[in-house]
């Protein structure tokens, strides 16, 4: 089977909070052909990870490098690649996605309020703005 995989069925393989959801949750991964992640996905399972299940940066990468590098696992790479870059340095998940995608349509400055974003995106070799 080739699947779109919602956030709850990965927060489940992942955190392992509710057992019998967990195993079906695992056998589903294992099984199918091909998983289909969002970059929705992705951003909610590193906010959920991060504030629902208090995981550390470090833990939260982990996780995504494992779910990432599945070889039944198909994800926007080079964008999931930006937003584990921007997590690595410290910085949110979701503005490196955001960062990435947008110069992919086309804009070619990253502007924000968010100083650390800015500089992390900077960093990553991308023009931004820092919006006072």
């Amino acid at each position: 089977m080739k699947i779109t995989v919602d956030t709850n069925v990965l927060v489940r393989a992942v955190v392992r909070d509710d057992e019998r959801q967990a195993r079906i949750a695992a056998k589903l991964l294992k099984e199918a052909e091909l998983i289909a992640v969002s970059l929705p996905c992705l951003c909610e399972l590193v906010w959920v990870l991060g504030r629902v299940y208090n995981f550390g940066q470090q833990d939260i990468y982990a996780a995504l490098e494992a779910l990432l590098n599945a070889s039944n696992v198909e994800v926007n790479r080079p964008a999931a690649d930006a937003g584990l870059s921007i997590l690595n340095e410290g910085g949110d998940f979701a503005d490196g996605l955001i960062a990435y995608e947008g110069n992919w349509l086309g804009g070619e400055t990253f502007v924000s309020f968010d100083k650390k974003a800015v500089s992390l995106v900077a960093k990553q070799g991308q023009q931004a703005k820092l919006l006072k």
